[in-house]
């Protein structure tokens, strides 16, 4: 090899990891992503206020951290406690991915166009989630204890994990991400309100095809 040809080698070699780190840049409108990793305690996400901390902590060790970020998950009324819609805790829109990808425009769209599928819903850090067709572990199954519409789902049976206090008993609303149904034959599944999980455990949520992620929105992007 010339030293010619080694010198364009040795460019190459050093310019790779800075184009790579530049290609996966954040954008400045991000402000909606799935959380690239859970609380590693199952549905137990300590209430709402624990996965809105998840949220900020993980915006924030991404550079987005000035934004006021909220978790899309509901929760049933409790003694005088009333009820909490996910669609009402992530203000107004619109909502852009890491790479600037345009979400919704507001709450009407994100609930009536179902627009979050596998190529919006990246995490924090910019990566995709493996869905049902990817390997090793299949995690579509995100947590939100919602119907489709972004309410809060009530039933006769537990819908949030005990307003995602539980990592035991219980069952919780998820949607999946890339919107496949449980049978090839099936039509896809809502990004928010798909099926109830297996229980509230890690290993629950594992089996059914999950890890214990959420979405989480920026409530002051406009």
């Amino acid at each position: 090899m010339t030293m010619t040809r080694i010198g364009i080698a040795i460019a190459v070699a050093l310019f790779a990891p800075v184009a790579a780190a530049q290609a996966q840049k954040i954008s400045p409108d991000m402000t909606f992503f799935v959380t690239s990793a859970g609380l590693g305690k199952g549905a137990d996400l300590g209430g709402l206020a624990g996965a809105d901390r998840h949220c900020q902590q993980l915006a924030a060790a991404a550079g987005a951290g000035k934004k006021q970020w909220r978790a899309y998950l509901s929760t049933t009324a409790s003694g005088a406690t009333p009820s909490v819609n996910a669609r009402d805790r992530i203000g107004k829109g619109p909502w852009y991915t890491f790479d600037g990808r345009l979400v919704a425009r507001d709450v009407a769209e994100l609930h009536a166009l179902n627009s979050i599928n596998r190529m919006t819903a990246l995490t924090e850090k910019g990566a995709k989630v493996n869905g049902r067709a990817e390997s090793p572990n299949n995690m579509h199954d995100i947590l939100t204890g919602s119907n489709p519409d972004g309410t809060v789902s009530v039933s006769d049976k537990d819908t949030t994990c005990g307003n995602w206090t539980k990592s035991g008993e219980g069952a919780a609303i998820v949607g999946h991400h890339d919107r496949w149904g449980l049978q090839d034959n099936e039509p896809a599944r809502s990004w928010n309100a798909s099926h109830p999980s297996r229980g509230c455990s890690q290993d629950n949520l594992k089996a059914s095809g999950g890890a214990g992620l959420f979405y989480c929105f920026a409530a002051n992007s406009r």
